[in-house]
């Protein structure tokens, strides 16, 4: 699950009129809306938002729940925990990418984008930047992965990174993105279930779509 995967098809055709309208292909590189009116967002009306259909497309990495096909997946952005230090993997893999990609679409930056450094590899930098966010590990949690000794030295202990910042949901939405406290506090209670790091312990898709943020 991620952005690519995502498609929106617009049922009413005021919906489709003003897209028409707005969108301007540059050469079939670039897509830009350019709304006589401003922006795209102020010329929708709730019907018109409540018209739109998503489609999961593209799933040609898709497998059996009971037959995995390889034990590297996902985009690396959007790739959960578990699959990164090589657990065995499920359904709440996608729902840790689903998480991943709601504050993309929020905010329009990655929630996780690691990069390899001089001494540490992308995947190194990945999880530190969940610790950053998510916490530390549990113990029990750390060496009951296969892949635990290529980055921990100890329980909590990265290899080759050792200066973390700290960071929090909530206030990332609030300093970065200019969010409420409120507002912050919501969507954060929303996504943080679903970046459990234990998946048996991870809100389930039912979980999350009956959840008081989706309802409001």
């Amino acid at each position: 699950i991620k952005p690519e995967n995502i498609l929106l098809h617009g049922c009413s055709k005021r919906l489709q009129r003003l897209l028409m309208d707005t969108l301007d292909c540059d050469q079939g590189t670039e897509v830009r809306l350019k709304g006589a009116g401003g922006d795209l967002s102020n010329q929708l009306e709730e019907s018109d938002l409540m018209s739109i259909e998503v489609k999961i497309a593209d799933l040609g990495s898709a497998c059996w729940t009971y037959k995995p096909f390889s034990r590297e997946i996902q985009t690396q952005p959007y790739r959960a925990l578990e699959v990164l230090l090589g657990l065995d993997y499920g359904t709440p893999a996608d729902i840790w990418s689903t998480a991943c990609l709601a504050f993309e679409m929020a905010t329009g930056e990655r929630l996780f984008d690691p990069q390899p450094g001089k001494y540490f590899s992308r995947d190194d930098d990945h999880v530190a930047r969940i610790i950053e966010l998510l916490g530390r590990i549990p113990p029990q949690i750390v060496f009951s992965w296969n892949k635990s000794t290529t980055f921990f030295s100890r329980p909590g202990a990265l290899l080759r990174l050792s200066r973390l910042s700290p960071r929090s949901l909530p206030g990332i939405l609030a300093d970065r993105h200019g969010w409420t406290p409120r507002e912050a506090a919501a969507f954060a209670a929303f996504l943080l279930p679903a970046l459990h790091y234990a998946p048996e312990r991870r809100a389930s898709a039912a979980q999350s779509l009956r959840h008081a943020w989706i309802a409001a």
